[in-house]
C-alpha cells in the first residue's frame, strides 16, 4: 500500500495517513508514506513522530530514498 503526500499540508498529510491505515486490511504488509524531502521536513517529521506511535503499526523499515517513511504494519 502506498500513499503519496505531496503538495498536502500537514493537516491534509495527517489525515491522509490516518485514512490509510484505517483501510488497511490484514493482508498489507507495510505502508509506503512518499513525503518528499526538497521542501522541507514537517510532513516526514509528522508521519515518523506520530504514525510511529499508532497501534497499527510495528516498526519503520529503512529506506533507501530519503523522501519515503515506510510503516510496517506487520511482520511476515
Amino acid at each position: 500500500m502506498e500513499i503519496d503526500l505531496h503538495g498536502m499540508n500537514l493537516f491534509q498529510a495527517r489525515n491522509a495517513v490516518a485514512s490509510a491505515l484505517r483501510r488497511a486490511t490484514a493482508a498489507d504488509y507495510r505502508l509506503r508514506v512518499v513525503h518528499g524531502h526538497r521542501q522541507g521536513s514537517a510532513i516526514r517529521d509528522m508521519v515518523r513522530s506520530e504514525f510511529l506511535r499508532h497501534p497499527l503499526v510495528k516498526r519503520e523499515e529503512p529506506s533507501p530514498n530519503p523522501g519515503v517513511t515506510i510503516l510496517v504494519l506487520r511482520e511476515y
